[in-house]
């Protein structure tokens, strides 16, 4: 017999979709412009902080996918029986092309870097200024927008933590700006380029390292799953637990698996009652299938060596 228990992984209202849109709008747009002052006014360090605002916007729109992606998971479902799971996935490969492509970014700004520190060109200061102050202004608008929301959802929290981090860029190339405005010490440019892009790949890597480890479905590093199986094998009524599979559907979505070997005198409903309220409440596990077998029952299942 089996049973299986889903609650929507995201709870994120309404009012939060709105803000990460207007958020999500606000740095998209900055990120161009950054983008093209960098080219216009020759600044790496610009060129740099539009790449870490582009991780800000990436953050965001992981966010939205997933809580879009939550709302419609019975629709799509339902138009497409094949997809179990709807298109969960896509928020994490598009999360591993990412990171890929952000790398590339940090290692062709400090590849840059190195030619210029031996011949540094001529930035456009004030312009420079001028746009990394709007950069500070759009991270400080969106840092309001999400802070309400970071209490409540985990993918609005990761990203706000990303508009967080990406202050100090804005800072960094506002300080570099005032520099070679006020000095003409052109080394400040590259400097504080280096700066934000070593600042950028540890982040990039731990994000491509979380897609690769949600994607070969190992079990998620926050969890013990031999906590997970003596929990389950806790609740009254349960002698063995075995065939336990723990993974990340996306992120913030933990699902589970297991065989549960039950006293001949215990009663199912009550058993797995007990077994689902303890993943969810103990673990924060709240999809989880469970197949009960009554110890000594013909034809009872072996734990497969995966």
């Amino acid at each position: 017999m089996g049973a299986g228990h889903s609650h929507g992984p995201h709870s994120t209202g309404q009012r939060h979709s709105r803000r990460l849109w207007a958020a999500l709008a606000l740095l998209a747009a900055f990120m161009l412009i950054e983008a093209v002052a960098a080219l216009l006014t020759d600044s790496l360090a610009l060129l740099s902080d539009a790449g870490h605002m582009f991780t800000d916007v990436l953050g965001i729109a992981m966010a939205l996918a997933a809580i879009t992606a939550a709302r419609r998971a019975g629709r799509r479902t339902a138009r497409h029986p094949q997809r179990t799971f709807g298109l969960y996935r896509l928020e994490v490969l598009a999360a591993l092309a990412n990171a890929v492509l952000l790398s590339g970014v940090a290692v062709y700004v400090l590849v840059e870097a190195i030619r210029r520190f031996t011949e540094p060109p001529e930035v456009l200061a004030g312009p420079m200024l001028a746009v990394a102050i709007g950069g500070l202004a759009a991270n400080l608008v969106a840092f309001v927008l999400l802070r309400a929301g970071a209490r409540e959802s985990l993918n609005v929290r990761g990203a706000y933590l990303e508009v967080l981090g990406d202050l100090v860029g804005s800072v960094g190339v506002i300080v570099a700006a005032a520099v070679i405005a006020l000095t003409g010490w052109q080394y400040a440019d590259p400097i504080v380029a280096v700066a934000v892009a070593l600042f950028i790949l540890p982040r990039t890597w731990q994000l491509a390292r979380a897609a690769v480890r949600i994607l070969v479905q190992a079990a998620p590093a926050h969890l013990d799953v031999s906590a997970v199986r003596q929990r389950l094998a806790a609740v009254p009524g349960v002698l063995d637990v075995h065939d336990l599979h723990v993974w990340t559907l996306t992120s913030g979505m933990e699902v589970a698996s297991a065989h549960l070997t039950l006293d001949p005198q215990a009663q199912v409903g009550p058993v797995l009652a007990a077994a689902r309220v303890s993943l969810q409440d103990d673990f924060r596990i709240e999809h989880a299938t469970l197949q009960v077998e009554p110890a000594g029952a013909p034809g009872a299942c072996r734990e497969i060596g995966w």
